[in-house]
């Protein structure tokens, strides 16, 4: 018994980093336009929970919320409480629910945490304001912010005072925090304490890190390492992803920091390498081999996070021109996952979803046919479906749902697509034929870029196909060594 109990604890004790190793598919979520459980219209925690089972079979491994802390806005970027679930959402007892549950789905979850700025009315700046409003000049919150009395080219004034404070984000009523502040990092640290530790979630997603020190790659780098070293020393393990919306040289040069991951905006969006390899007159593989290999060699010793958009991009089915091309928005998901890394998908893109413009037209309601969709983002002015829903597409094998369900499955049935190092064997405009590897292991990924013409490819002897992902009718066949791919096919040999 008590060499049972040994080996139960030790197995707990690896259970974190095995649960990281696996966490290849990442799912973002938009808590409020997800699912509602109360009624009030709002999705919340709870709505949230009874939706994994939907989660785990379309085999995401990893959630990342958007913020779920108390704010004053419907996105909740910006904060007025770092230790609290905002009551649209529920409680901290429904989101330590989740955190369990998901766990017990071997789901990893990480929320945003937006470090770089709070709330106006976050009780921090309230004191800060309030002191420098009565000339007093005492409180210890005002070095929690940049407060000059020097305007700069991001400053807001003070109501009644001659100060000024910087708002990196302007406009948007979220004063910057004096990340320099030993108060401010010990305010931090106690943070990512309690949301790992009292909470249990498995990290962090962390929002702007270019808006840290306003550019300042250097003081940006070092405060990422900071974050991650109170990270580190609160659950070993946990990971962390950074928003850094710059080049690759610039990424590559945040990706030198410790920080586990940052967002591969160069394969993202319409100005992406994906989207460019597949329009255009003609398809190029070229395209798309070439800017992994410029985005390998930049940052080799990193683990990528590929996606297509997020909640701040127009969704991929207006990037793609795909309303009428279902083929094209699945051959899209299918090159975003055959990419190294963690993948992100954000929610409803799994099914089409479509929005572009404002911030709220990016983040409808996500479309289950149950008729148990969540009332629309206050601000959205255009809401359009062009696919149809979550409960129509499960039932249909040829719909872009369960295209993406194969694909992640796919991913999970072969590790090595997301961990090995890739080599490419071969490729020209219509074929690439790469090889990912570790520890002795092999695997080889083959994609026909064309959306019309069948194509061939050699393969090594004595390979097996373990994985053919096409967009319509029709299967790959291996004949030896010679590959045959049907149009926008792609095939995993072992």
């Amino acid at each position: 018994m008590k060499r049972l109990f040994a080996l139960l604890l030790i197995l707990c004790c690896l259970a974190p980093s095995a649960l990281a190793e696996d966490s290849y598919n990442w799912y973002e979520v938009f808590v409020y336009s997800y699912q509602d459980s109360n009624g009030d219209g709002i999705g919340d925690l709870k709505g949230l929970q009874s939706r994994l089972d939907y989660i785990s079979d379309m085999g995401y491994t990893g959630l990342w919320l958007m913020p779920i802390m108390p704010s004053p806005s419907y996105h909740k970027y910006d904060v007025l409480d770092y230790m609290d679930v905002d009551p649209q959402y529920g409680t901290l007892e429904d989101m330590r629910d989740l955190v369990a549950a998901c766990h017990e789905k071997g789901i990893r979850i990480i929320i945003d945490l937006p470090v770089n700025h709070t709330a106006l009315r976050h009780p921090w700046f309230l004191a800060a304001a309030e002191s420098l409003q009565k000339r007093q000049e005492d409180s210890p919150y005002i070095d929690y912010y940049c407060f000059s009395k020097e305007a700069g080219s991001k400053s807001v004034q003070l109501s009644g005072t001659k100060w000024y404070y910087e708002e990196q984000f302007s406009g948007g009523g979220m004063p910057d925090l004096n990340l320099d502040s030993p108060a401010v990092q010990e305010e931090i640290r106690a943070i990512v304490n309690f949301w790992l530790t009292d909470v249990g979630v498995d990290g962090f997603r962390l929002d702007a890190v270019t808006s840290f020190y306003a550019q300042d790659v250097a003081r940006n780098v070092d405060f990422l390492n900071k974050l991650k070293a109170m990270c580190e020393a609160a659950k070993p393990g946990s990971y962390l992803v950074g928003e850094a919306w710059v080049g690759l040289t610039a990424l590559a040069d945040y990706a030198k920091s410790d920080v586990d991951s940052f967002f591969l905006f160069p394969a993202s969006q319409a100005e992406g390498f994906i989207v460019k390899s597949m329009l255009g007159r003609s398809p190029n593989a070229k395209t798309y081999v070439s800017n992994l290999e410029s985005v390998l060699e930049a940052m080799p010793d990193t683990v990528l996070a590929p996606f297509l958009c997020n909640h701040d991009t127009g969704r991929s089915i207006g990037l793609l021109q795909a309303r009428q091309l279902p083929e094209r928005a699945k051959f899209a998901q299918g090159a975003l996952n055959m990419l190294p890394g963690n993948v992100f998908t954000y929610y409803g893109d799994e099914i089409g979803m479509v929005g572009a413009g404002d911030d709220p037209n990016k983040r409808l309601a996500m479309y289950w046919n149950d008729g148990d969709m969540t009332q629309q983002p206050p601000g959205v002015t255009k809401i359009e479906y062009a696919y149809p829903g979550v409960d129509d597409q499960l039932a249909d094998p040829a719909s872009l749902l369960n295209y993406c369900k194969a694909v992640n499955h796919a991913r999970l049935r072969s590790p090595l697509i997301a961990r090995g190092k890739n080599t490419v064997v071969y490729h020209d405009t219509s074929v690439v034929l790469m090889k990912r590897e570790k520890d002795g292991a092999s695997c080889y990924i083959a994609m026909n870029f064309s959306p019309k013409a069948e194509q061939k490819a050699d393969v090594p002897q004595g390979l097996s196909i373990v994985s053919d992902i096409e967009v319509a009718q029709g299967a790959a066949a291996l004949n030896g060594t010679e590959l045959t791919l049907p149009p926008y096919a792609i095939v995993i040999l072992e």
